[in-house]
């Protein structure tokens, strides 16, 4: 393990406190911050995406964050190509890279890296699929998917569109489906992986209470300037987040203001569910209560067999 580059990792569920924990942590340890969020990797998502504001950015540098228009896709292949990149010069600069993130499939993604991570791409068979999803809709490609992979299709919604589609390339391209491919589980990095954790209730009424302040903060305006300005629909991968795709239903009338509200917040606390899920479930994953920040200090520093600077 001593030839491998460290790295410290944070997951959790949304509204946990990552953020926070991450700036303690690069402050005590020397450390530079690298976003794993799929949406904060967005310009203009600012407010739905609840990513780093500049105060908190400007305690300790962030990567990954606003490296995307709102208009193009992004991959976890990317992802990692683009992290590992500045995980590389953090460490040749003898700095703490420190991941931090909820989106557990970018996490993984970069820890243990699946063997169609290298896949070639197609454009000319992206958009033959993307227009047929705009004649057919998401369901029908779903369908589709069904017929040739079945394990993939049942992962996925027929609202996302991408990753539908990634999955009829790879298939396309390869001739073997998406599902097929493996996962290296030994990684590349010596990584100490902390899943932030709180009382199940406690965290469902911050959830609510960020919900809350994202509307408070103009929430539904940035969502409409976004649509505005760059043309975007509800199949851009963009506004598949929570607290950006429920407002489509709402400008199209179909919902209230009121149920738009409720369903954010549903779907918030669903989300949070499943990353407690998927988090567990990483190798080697350390489980902390949010709150109890003197024992991650603790154990980071014995990972990292470092005395604390007074």
């Amino acid at each position: 393990m001593e030839n491998k580059p460290k790295i410290v990792c944070i997951g959790g569920p949304t509204a946990v406190g990552k953020t926070a924990t991450a700036i303690k942590l690069a402050k005590m340890f020397n450390g530079e911050i690298i976003s794993c969020d799929s949406i904060a990797i967005y310009k203009k998502l600012d407010i739905g995406s609840a990513k780093p504001n500049m105060e908190e950015q400007s305690q300790a540098k962030h990567y990954m964050i606003d490296i995307r228009e709102p208009n193009e896709e992004f991959s976890m292949a990317e992802y990692r190509e683009e992290a590992k990149k500045i995980i590389d010069d953090i460490i040749s600069r003898g700095k703490l890279p420190i991941v931090v993130g909820g989106t557990g499939l970018y996490m993984k993604g970069l820890l243990f890296p699946m063997e169609l991570g290298n896949a070639e791409r197609d454009e000319s068979i992206r958009q033959k699929y993307k227009e047929i999803a705009k004649q057919n809709g998401g369901q029908y490609l779903l369908d589709y998917l069904k017929q040739i992979d079945p394990e993939s299709a049942e992962k996925l919604h027929a609202k996302d569109i991408s990753r539908i589609i990634r999955a009829i390339e790879i298939f396309e391209l390869t001739g073997k489906t998406k599902s097929s491919f493996k996962t290296k589980m030994e990684s590349e990095f010596d990584y100490f992986l902390i899943f932030l954790n709180d009382d199940r209730n406690e965290l469902y009424k911050r959830i609510d209470k960020r919900v809350d302040l994202m509307l408070e903060l103009g929430l539904e305006n940035e969502v409409k300037n976004l649509i505005s300005s760059y043309g975007l629909t509800r199949d851009n991968q963009s506004m598949g987040g929570i607290g950006y795709k429920e407002f489509f239903d709402y400008f199209e009338n179909k919902i209230s203001y009121e149920e738009m509200v409720d369903l954010i917040k549903k779907n918030s606390r669903h989300y949070a569910k499943r990353q407690l899920t998927w988090f567990k479930k990483m190798p080697n994953v350390r489980e902390y209560q949010y709150k109890n920040l003197d024992r991650i200090i603790e154990d980071v520093n014995s990972f990292l067999q470092i005395k604390l600077q007074k």
